[in-house]
């Protein structure tokens, strides 16, 4: 189904999924696989992923997840573990309709929880490297407090109106994020116990200025990692760094990129 440049439906998790296809097919090269936040969606990348298969010269594959984008709608309420469901039960469909053969998981906020899950749980040796921008490895007051900021802005100011334009049903969209992070319940979720087995080179990016979670996401998977971790903290930079400092963005990730390539090079010299 890989058209560079087109955007795609397939089926995975009981529907269909809106998808969109990047430089090389997964035949003839590495993949980048690009996993949301809890309120994007295929469109809301913007023009980083074409930047990102330009600069690496590697396939990139986009998707909404369930209730975003134009893919189907999602059940609600989305449990509390829902992200781990997305890690575990929905991403190997996502990766098998793709025929992903070897690559990275890039994730941002939500999406980046999901990769660090997938990767802390089941054994890919596919997956050669995890990028993770604004992680959740658990709860922050601070993080709840901006997501409730989100609800009254969403309610009452023009949020609704602005996210209408990228998600075919905008309050499923919402809901199933806002409402699974302000259950009391979520204020308990934690998920760092799956940091000690991820086995891959991690790239972890963060804004300074990140309104959903402090400088204690990155120091928690340097410290319970067992595996290379490189931060890039970066100033004057919220929660979004591909949209904020989108060139710096892309260098530390095209490095990041090369570096993996060096490394599996070098592999069966030394063996």
């Amino acid at each position: 189904m890989w058209k560079d440049g087109e955007s795609v439906m397939f089926r995975a998790d009981g529907g269909w999924l809106e998808g969109k296809c990047h430089g090389p097919s997964p035949d003839t090269a590495p993949t980048i696989m690009m996993l949301h936040e809890g309120l994007g969606c295929v469109d809301l990348w913007r023009d980083f992923p074409r930047k990102l298969a330009e600069a690496t010269r590697y396939g990139v594959f986009t998707y909404s997840r369930r209730g975003y984008g134009a893919s189907d709608p999602a059940a609600l309420p989305r449990p509390v573990d829902y992200m781990t469901r997305e890690a575990v039960e929905v991403l190997p469909e996502v990766l098998g309709a793709i025929g992903f053969t070897e690559g990275i998981l890039l994730g941002h906020s939500d999406g980046a929880s999901i990769a660090a899950i997938y990767a802390g749980s089941i054994q890919d040796h596919r997956v050669r490297g995890l990028v993770l921008m604004a992680p959740h490895f658990f709860t922050e007051p601070m993080g709840l407090s901006a997501i409730a900021k989100a609800r009254e802005a969403y309610e009452t100011g023009d949020l609704r109106a602005r996210l209408s334009k990228y998600h075919a049903n905008v309050d499923n969209a919402f809901r199933g994020w806002n409402d699974a992070w302000l259950d009391p319940a979520f204020e308990h979720w934690n998920i760092e116990e799956v940091i000690a087995y991820i086995r891959v080179p991690v790239l972890a990016i963060q804004g300074v200025q990140d309104q959903y979670g402090t400088a204690a996401q990155i120091a928690a998977l340097k410290e319970q990692s067992y595996n290379p971790v490189d931060v890039a903290m970066l100033e004057n930079c919220g929660h979004a760094p591909f949209v904020e400092q989108p060139d710096r963005t892309l260098a530390l990730l095209t490095e990041f990129v090369e570096r993996l390539d060096r490394i599996e090079a070098a592999e069966p010299e030394a063996a």
